[in-house]
Formats: structure tokens, sequence, C-alpha cells
């Protein structure tokens, strides 16, 4: 898997992929149309940051590449891949209680707090892509 030279796309499958983490300096995308909703990212080697109808969706420090990525009623699931180990954060619903599977490995069940937000580590280290599923 590679970065994502256009910053954000849509796929075939009605997923979408965003995140350049090779970037030295901070770029932006902002009304990417997908699905109805207006969608924008930033990103670079720092961190990389997706809204969607200006509310927040994802956001990883370092930054990274990510793949795939969907939302369902459930959660969501994505693969993600970046030059270090990266911290991410997801919003989803608050109070909420998810699993979480990293690589198809349950580490845990985790609710989100009363903004929605659900943190996670993920072991990138250049390695490859990681697949991420968080679900109800």
């Amino acid at each position: 898997m590679a970065v994502v030279e256009q910053l954000i796309r849509a796929e075939q499958d009605g997923s979408i992929s965003f995140g350049n983490y090779k970037l030295p300096e901070k770029k932006k995308l902002e009304n990417f149309e997908h699905n109805g909703d207006i969608l924008k990212v930033k990103t670079f080697k720092d961190i990389t940051k997706l809204e969607c109808n200006e509310n927040f969706i994802y956001e990883s420090v370092p930054g990274t590449a990510v793949t795939g990525f969907k939302e369902t009623d459930n959660g969501v699931e994505f693969s993600v891949e970046g030059e270090n180990d990266a911290q991410i954060t997801l919003g989803l619903l608050e109070s909420t209680e998810y699993s979480v599977y990293v690589n198809g490995n349950s580490i845990g069940k985790m609710t989100t707090n009363l903004g929605g937000k659900l943190n996670l580590s993920v072991e990138l280290s250049g390695e490859g892509a990681v697949s991420v599923k968080v679900e109800k």
C-alpha cells in the first residue's frame, strides 16, 4: 500500500482512502464530496486528520495513510500504514462499548467517552498495512 498522493480519494467499493505520512509540510483538502457528505483531510508526517460535515472522524499521531475506510451503523473498519507506531483517535457514538480488532485479533472492548472518542495504539513501524475493525 502507498500513501494517497491526492490526499483523499473515493474507492470503487464505496470506501475512502486518505493521508500521506511522507509529506514534510502540512497539506489539506477541503470540500471533498463523497456519498452526500463533505469531507476535509489534513495530513503530513506528524498528523493525519479527517472530518465529515465538520465533525471529527479520524486522527493519527504521527501521520498515516488510510485505505478502505468505511463507516457503518455498527462501527468502522480500515487499513492503516505509517513509518512509526501510531496513536489513533476515532469519532464514534458517545458512551458506547466497541470491540476492537487489529489484524483480525481482538485487543478487547473499549467504551467511548462523552464526546464519542475512542483511542487506540497501532504498531506500524513501516512494516506494511494493518487492518483495524471497531464494532458495537
